[in-house]
């Protein structure tokens, strides 16, 4: 992709920022440098620093976002901001901005709604051995549960599609966004794409906003009402059957019993038995009828997404073959006018 390519696109890098006035300078300095023609907006999220003033140094947009929480701030960089492709990173200087113009390549090239950068070697050093552990048992649960589009579900540098952008739902408030970004992708089965790289260092003096177990359990939380709400099916029959494990256990010696002597003596743990039972039930009935209703959503979610036009200058780019052989394809067809909203 020429740089010629790059100025037809309206691309816009989105840094969603806290406390990270050592970094944010540079990090806004190298797309400038990687991505002449995006404008760069940083979202200052209630910092104490000089985080505003280094980005507006720098050359970037700053707009204050003020309900804390990552995922609070994605939900209004989304919705504010209007582009053909969205680029997003951290604003930590952990993500190489020279590997942007690839990423957008592969977007377009791949013909994908959304290209994840994935971080070479994160699993093995993440800053902290706990954050390596945490890295290796999320994105095995994520296989495990949603499938295997993703092997580095927790990286923050991404490329979007307005189409993906403007149909993602974002509730989540946190660190737990990215996971729920890649949820959204998998269960519309959206087209992805995923390139590597070096992931690098924090700048001395910055710290992690992450906080191993706290953050941790939160993103499990998040995965497990993302499993109740995407797959109810599996995440009630679970609950189902362990429910059932427990009222045949309690069961078995009241029947032994019953069956040796006619006499039930021990009615408590009988009528608790059944109880459980009745719960497993319920519970697996739960299940059926909301797996019905999740697949109604999904379909929505999926009208929805097909609803949204691609942006202009993004349907250029996404013939097959060459740019320049999609250029001279485009040229023979009058594409329909969209209006862009200034964002």
């Amino acid at each position: 992709m020429t740089e010629e390519d790059v100025a037809r696109l309206n691309i816009a890098v989105l840094l969603p920022c806290y406390n990270e006035g050592k970094s944010i300078a540079s990090v806004v300095i190298g797309f400038r440098k990687a991505l002449p023609a995006a404008r760069i907006y940083v979202y200052d999220n209630n910092s104490s620093d000089d985080t505003s003033a280094q980005a507006a140094f720098a050359g970037a947009t700053v707009v204050p976002s003020r309900r804390q929480g990552k995922g609070n701030v994605v939900r209004q960089m989304f919705a504010d901001i209007e582009a053909d492709v969205y680029v997003m990173a951290d604003g930590d200087g952990t993500y190489d901005p020279t590997a942007a113009p690839r990423m957008i390549d592969t977007l377009l090239a791949d013909r994908a709604d959304m290209v994840v950068g994935t971080r070479r070697n994160v699993t093995e050093d993440a800053g902290r051995n706990g954050h390596a552990f945490g890295n290796r048992l999320f994105n095995m649960i994520y296989r495990t549960l949603f499938g295997s589009d993703f092997t580095d579900i927790f990286s923050g540098y991404r490329a979007f599609t307005r189409r993906f952008a403007k149909s993602f739902p974002a509730s989540s408030p946190g660190f737990e966004i990215e996971t729920e970004m890649s949820v959204h992708a998998s269960t519309l089965r959206l087209p992805v794409s995923e390139i590597e790289f070096d992931y690098g260092r924090r700048v001395e003096g910055s710290e992690s906003k992450l906080s191993t177990f706290r953050d941790g359990f939160r993103i499990l939380r998040m995965m497990g009402m993302l499993v109740k709400e995407t797959r109810p099916f599996m995440f009630f029959s679970s609950v189902s059957a362990g429910l059932f494990g427990l009222a045949a256990i309690l069961s078995v010696p009241v029947l032994a019993e019953y069956f040796e002597t006619g006499l039930v003596s021990r009615m408590p743990t009988w009528m608790l038995a059944m109880t459980l039972l009745l719960g497993a039930m319920m519970s697996f009935t739960a299940g059926v009828i909301l797996d019905s209703l999740s697949r109604a959503r999904v379909e929505q979610k999926r009208i929805h997404y097909v609803s949204i036009a691609p942006a202009r200058g993004e349907k250029h780019f996404r013939g097959s073959g060459s740019v320049s052989d999609r250029r001279e394809a485009d040229q023979a067809i009058s594409a329909p006018q969209i209006r862009k909203t200034s964002a």
